[in-house]
């Protein structure tokens, strides 16, 4: 494992120019006049925080120095600087030993904790980077959740037993902006997107089905054209939402703009609504069969949609994320459970 004096400064590195040199010292960093804020001067103290805290369990600058692997003197210069900073003693010295003043043991005991907390902060993303038994970060759509993802997830584990997974049901721009944002190393969506910051790759087509309600006047058909639905009320997810953009496209390709009733964010409710002659809507299979409704095949304009997998451009992905895009991207045209 890295010792604290590595881990510091590569925390700090994220967010200052200011690092420790590789003799050990602290370079300089220029201050812009005025009093020094609390940023300023976390920027200032975060490289010397592990150095405090190795002398300060020593009490000898010697002993800390050779512990730590850093040279004797750019470190007892950092510990006077660090000093200087604060406006404070930390250390009384005595000769060749050094102890700490009450205001020392008082900053000791909250550097202890804010370095513990470092080093569990780096335990963690190496533990989530592991190739046997790190974490994959997976979005996908509320209508995958039932069946398509738990399958996916039972036959990758069959190889990955010890993958963990961090799972997230969303509609598929608010997944795409995880993704940006990097809440998410991968998500399932549809539309597939087509951005100059994501990657996308297409997997796989679902049908999708002209559900009415059971009583209704075109419930006794199998089949349907999409124009012949364009006096009823339709049901739809709200605007923003993947399948509300490929109804209103495929209305439009029809020949129509739909007459909306009822908006909504999950597919099941609905069905629900149907169930209830409230509407129609373009829905994709549901899991499990829903009593009062009936879902006709929708024979033109096409109506299908594209289900695929999109991740961020150019970004570093760990070994177990590169697993798991590997396996989405073997289950081409095999993704969705078969009917």
């Amino acid at each position: 494992m890295h010792g604290l004096a590595i881990i510091v400064p590569m925390v700090h590195q994220q967010r200052s120019r200011g690092r420790l040199s590789p003799s050990g010292d602290t370079q300089d960093i220029e201050r812009n006049g005025g009093e020094t804020d609390g940023e300023d001067i976390t920027r200032l103290l975060a490289p010397r925080l592990a150095h405090f805290a190795g002398v300060a369990r020593t009490e000898r600058v010697t002993r800390a120095a050779q512990e730590m692997g850093v040279p004797q003197s750019p470190l007892s210069r950092a510990l006077v600087r660090l000093e200087q900073d604060l406006g404070v003693a930390l250390f009384a010295r005595r000769g060749r030993t050094v102890s700490l003043t009450p205001a020392g043991r008082t900053f000791l005991g909250s550097v202890e904790r804010a370095l513990a907390e470092i080093e569990r902060a780096a335990e963690e993303v190496r533990a989530d980077a592991d190739p046997a038994t790190g974490k994959v970060a997976f979005g996908f759509l509320h209508t995958m959740g039932a069946e398509t993802v738990p399958n996916l997830l039972h036959a990758f584990r069959d190889d990955h037993p010890r993958i963990r997974f961090s799972l997230v049901q969303d509609h598929g721009g608010a997944m795409l902006e995880r993704l940006r944002a990097g809440e998410l190393d991968l998500c399932l969506t549809s539309p597939v997107p087509d951005a100059p910051d994501l990657v996308a790759r297409r997997l796989d087509e679902q049908k999708l089905r002209l559900v009415v309600p059971a009583g209704h006047r075109l419930a006794g058909r199998r089949r349907i054209r999409l124009a012949e639905a364009a006096e009823e009320s339709f049901v739809t997810l709200e605007p923003g939402y993947g399948m509300r953009r490929i109804t209103d496209a495929l209305c439009r390709e029809a020949g129509f703009t739909p007459r909306i009733a009822f908006e909504g964010e999950e597919t099941e409710t609905l069905r629900g609504l149907v169930a209830a002659g409230l509407g129609v809507a373009l829905l994709p299979p549901p899991a499990v069969p829903r009593p009062g409704v009936a879902e006709l095949t929708v024979t033109a304009p096409r109506a299908v949609r594209e289900i695929g997998v999109a991740w961020p451009a150019g970004g570093p992905e760990t070994p177990p994320v590169a697993a798991f895009k590997k396996f989405l991207l073997s289950r081409r045209g095999r993704l969705l459970p078969q009917p």
